[in-house]
């Protein structure tokens, strides 16, 4: 790969599996592998109630961000869900993300979503 840019998960599923056997390894070995120079996970929808509520998922998100993997939450649904407090004391920036997604598709950014 000659050209490592910022890569953009859009992680949406509330499998567990999927995120512990996908998500968080390919999130993590990218920073770590130099696949790629940033990495943004995006939790979104099923996945904010997930993270909310799984330990297990919670100690992968925190490997995620010790690693350097930008974690960032879509405020809409972290709220409408009940799971804002408890994605902020894991370190997770919450935000609405309808538009600053709407730029990375709309732009030149990678966007893996799962």
């Amino acid at each position: 790969m000659t050209q490592k840019t910022h890569l953009y998960i859009l992680w949406t599923s509330a499998d567990p599996i999927t995120a512990e056997k996908m998500l968080f390894m390919y999130a993590i070995n990218s920073l770590i592998h130099g696949w790629w120079e940033d990495v943004t996970l995006i939790i979104w929808g099923a996945s904010a109630k997930l993270v909310g509520e799984d330990t297990n998922i919670q100690e992968r998100v925190k490997e995620a961000l010790e690693a350097g993997v930008h974690v960032t939450a879509c405020k809409a649904c972290a709220d409408q869900l009940g799971v804002t407090e408890t994605l902020e004391k894991l370190g997770v920036e919450v935000k609405y993300w309808g538009v600053p997604l709407t730029e990375v598709l709309a732009g030149e950014g990678k966007l893996l979503t799962v």
